[in-house]
């Protein structure tokens, strides 16, 4: 799914103004962000919103299916704050198709945050490294992705290698 979208309306902003995104992600990934002395910025990327920590995209707001905005962190957010929440975990073999923007099966994932249900904006990861690979909705539980020899687990949304991924300000 390639996005042609552009970073629109950057401006710097200050900590009490992403205050509301900073406690939507620490309720949702259990994190505590230090920001001090960081560089902040806010931008539209498309229909998501990018929080911009140091030149870097950090964070995002993105809207689920029911017009809901939902904080979570992007890949290089993810790399820099240690989350323990919503992860799902693949193997070796589906690296691969995940670095190319597909959507992750369930035959892939051998764990799961036992918290994960359908419809959560969820974080993949691999099995050896522990490193962030993509980000994406939930389409199982997470009993059932664990369990499931087919069928999508996750839609994908930003993935390593994306626009978003390879963004430089």
């Amino acid at each position: 799914m390639v996005k042609d979208w552009q970073v629109r309306k950057r401006r710097p902003v200050r900590r009490k103004q992403v205050a509301p995104l900073l406690s939507a992600l620490e309720k949702n990934l259990g994190i505590d962000f230090n920001l001090e002395g960081a560089f902040l910025e806010m931008a539209e990327y498309g229909p998501w919103n990018l929080m911009i920590v140091n030149k870097e995209p950090h964070a995002v707001e993105v809207l689920d299916d029911d017009d809901n905005k939902v904080a979570a962190l992007t890949l290089r957010g993810l790399l820099a704050n240690n989350s323990e929440k919503s992860w799902l975990e693949v193997d070796r073999g589906a690296i691969p198709f995940l670095m190319n923007g597909a959507d992750c099966m369930a035959a892939g994932i051998h764990a799961a945050d036992t918290a994960v249900e359908s419809g959560d904006l969820v974080w993949i990861r691999d099995q050896e490294h522990k490193r962030p690979l993509a980000l994406g909705w939930a389409c199982m539980d997470a009993e059932e992705m664990i369990s499931a020899t087919k069928g999508k687990a996750v839609r994908t949304l930003h993935w390593v290698g994306d626009e978003l991924w390879s963004m430089e300000f």
